[in-house]
């Protein structure tokens, strides 16, 4: 079953069994009403009688007035037999002798049906009893009945019944309108998010649906519109990486394709004897430097995938700032002073830094090489301070700089800030920052870089202290 069928089915239940239980409670309650003001009318006719102390004359006159209005009534000795109206034959009340009793002990007897008239009369009566008395003895000397037929209770019923009959088929046709109506409109907007998840399935992000901040369907609508932005971002994500996947095989390809086409000519050379006997050392030290290059090349990219992956152990450790910022600086100064580069250290030598040892001196290698590569005839500066609960350590250099648009894609493995550079004195594989922002990570540190074309360039790394992840463990 359709939606709209089901909405239609769903209003249209909901309103005719709303109706249909009002109208069987107002039933009831008019029913009882109308059966609670026909026993008290009748029990005022009685106690006019009563009170009025009537004769046979004026009963006769009063009950003519009374038919008019489908009322009738009768009086019976203390002997159970009637004594108005009079009839040649013998007529009794026909109530039992509990009633009788009661109404001798001065007990009204309350609505009570009979199946035929005071003269025997074939019709149904409601009537009610009140007993009479002797004003001067007191003593039971009869009652009097008075009733009215049922036929007159129940047409005024069935009148009601009708008129309820005809408000509930007109609120039937109501409902049956209204629900076609807010059906057609709800489902609507359900076909229009239906036509707008075929597109988000075909591949077009860029759709988005209306909210008037109304109702459900509008929170609906926002979390699609939310998802269609996810997903355009997500899309534009693989996309983006996909091309990387390209980049990163095409220079994969690169970085290892220079290597192993030098070791191949070198290896035909002196399998064809083309190089002379005073050039072979010379061969078989660059051979040796483009292994190395290849070895080095595959290590960075497992040690990349592992530390990616969680796969690695850091064995953490406090250890001196400034010894081991130095170290760093003595390992690179040979390739500092190649490139008519200074490096600089400034650290108080109270400065401790928690980190595993290995891994963070791996950190400032990278970082420290990386700004050697960028710098000629420049100063390096490796700094260290304390901020609070964080460990603050600097690289800064005084070289190229990189563009804004290229700071964020730098930590993106084999990316370069310009291709030109690959395999020139500014670059090597490009995954050296890739492999410091997944190992200061692992550190449950940051990693931010600062820059400016032709000013330089500052990597900040912010390490918590031991204090702190104590705290917070």
């Amino acid at each position: 079953m359709k939606y709209v069928y089901k909405q239609i089915f769903a209003f249209f239940a909901l309103i005719l069994i709303t109706v249909s239980t009002t109208g069987i409670l107002i039933i009831q309650y008019v029913t009882s009403n109308i059966y609670d003001e026909k026993e008290a009318q009748l029990y005022g006719y009685a106690e006019s009688i009563i009170d009025q102390n009537m004769t046979i004359q004026q009963l006769e006159s009063g009950s003519t007035l009374v038919s008019n209005q489908d009322v009738s009534f009768a009086i019976f000795d203390a002997e159970d037999h009637m004594v108005y109206p009079q009839a040649t034959d013998l007529y009794t009340s026909g109530i039992s002798t509990e009633d009788f009793e009661r109404l001798s002990e001065g007990e009204r007897i309350s609505l009570t049906e009979r199946d035929r008239g005071f003269l025997n009369e074939k019709k149904r009566f409601l009537t009610v009893y009140l007993p009479l008395f002797n004003a001067t003895t007191a003593d039971f000397t009869g009652f009097i009945a008075v009733g009215s037929p049922v036929k007159g209770i129940e047409d005024e019923i069935n009148e009601i019944e009708h008129n309820l009959l005809v408000a509930v088929l007109t609120s039937g046709g109501i409902a049956i309108v209204l629900s076609l109506g807010i059906a057609n409109y709800l489902t609507r907007r359900i076909k229009r998010m239906r036509r707008a998840t075929h597109e988000i399935a075909s591949g077009n992000f860029d759709i988005s649906l209306e909210n008037h901040h109304k109702d459900e369907f509008d929170e609906l609508s926002e979390d699609f519109n939310q998802m269609a932005r996810s997903l355009k971002a997500s899309n534009e994500e693989v996309e983006r990486q996909e091309n990387l996947r390209r980049q990163f095989m095409m220079d994969v390809a690169h970085e290892m394709r220079t290597p192993l086409t030098t070791i191949n000519g070198i290896l035909e050379g002196i399998q064809h004897h083309m190089i002379p006997e005073g050039r072979r050392d010379r061969s078989m030290q660059l051979m040796q430097k483009e292994t190395k290059r290849l070895i080095r090349l595959v290590n960075e990219n497992l040690d990349y995938e592992k530390i990616r992956s969680n796969q690695i152990v850091l064995v953490k450790q406090e250890f001196s700032a400034k010894e081991a910022l130095e170290n760093v600086a003595e390992q690179m100064r040979a390739k500092a002073q190649a490139k008519d580069d200074l490096i600089v250290v400034h650290v108080d030598a109270a400065d401790r830094i928690y980190a595993d040892y290995d891994r963070f001196i791996q950190i400032m290698v990278n970082l420290t090489q990386n700004a050697i590569q960028f710098t000629k005839n420049g100063t390096i500066t490796l700094s260290s301070f304390l901020d609070g609960e964080q460990q603050v350590i600097q690289v800064k250099d005084t070289g190229i700089g990189i563009e804004k648009k290229d700071i964020t894609s730098i930590w993106e493995r084999f990316y370069k800030v310009d291709v030109s550079r690959k395999n020139t004195k500014f670059g090597e594989s490009g995954i050296g920052l890739a492999v410091v922002q997944s190992l200061v990570m692992n550190h449950k540190g940051t990693v931010n870089v600062e820059s400016n074309p032709g000013e330089g360039t500052t990597f900040t790394i912010t390490l918590p202290t031991k204090t702190a992840l104590e705290k917070n463990s």
